[in-house]
Formats: C-alpha cells, sequence, structure tokens
C-alpha cells in the first residue's frame, strides 16, 4: 500500500458513518495486523474471510466501494487490484450489477475532462 491509499483510508474513516464506532488511533496497529495477514500463505483468503464475518449484509456493499475508493485513489489501478477486487466481491457475495454500479460510481468520481 502507498502512502496516498494510507491516507485515503485516514480519510475516509474519518467521514464516513460506517466508521463512526471506529478509534482512528487503532488504524496503524490494524493496517500492520491485516499486512502481517496477507503476508502469511492463504493470507488473503483469511483476511477475507475475516471480513465478510465482521460485516452485516447492508455494509458488504460499503466494504466493496471502499476498496474502489482506494485502488482508484492514486489514479492507476494495477491488474493485482484488479484480481483483488473482484476476489472480494465474490467473497462479499455481491451481484455482479449491484458491482458494476459501484464500479461506475468510483470511476465517475475520478474522471478529469
Amino acid at each position: 500500500m502507498n502512502e496516498r491509499e494510507i491516507e485515503s483510508i485516514r480519510d475516509l474513516t474519518r467521514r464516513l458513518p460506517a466508521f463512526r464506532e471506529f478509534d482512528p488511533d487503532r488504524l496503524s496497529a490494524t493496517i500492520e495486523d491485516c499486512s502481517a495477514i496477507l503476508q502469511e500463505p492463504e493470507g488473503l483468503t483469511a483476511l477475507l474471510g475475516l471480513v465478510t464475518q465482521a460485516l452485516s449484509e447492508p455494509l458488504r456493499e460499503t466494504a466493496y466501494w471502499v476498496a474502489l475508493e482506494l485502488a482508484l485513489s492514486d489514479h492507476r489501478v494495477a491488474l493485482e487490484e484488479i484480481r483483488v477486487i473482484e476476489t472480494l466481491r465474490r467473497a462479499l457475495g455481491l451481484d455482479k450489477l449491484v458491482a458494476a454500479a459501484l464500479e461506475r460510481g468510483a470511476r465517475a468520481r475520478y474522471q478529469v475532462s
């Protein structure tokens, strides 16, 4: 994760209602914990399982949108990010049409003329 993505995470956790209960002082530790999990074999699968279990059904769409925001925050989306986002969509059980709408909205936010 680059600095721009980390700053985006900080911004989103401060302003989105979904993070109202989240302690911003725990953000660095949470990012480190997630990074450590991702370094393990099958780490992505484990992390996606934790995320899916922790989220209520309505917040799964929010989580997907947040992932899109982070991927787009540096104005370039790597192939690996696309794979992770698609894996996240499947893990969260989101309908393809819902995901497409969220993707289009996120892309529109970052378009320039």
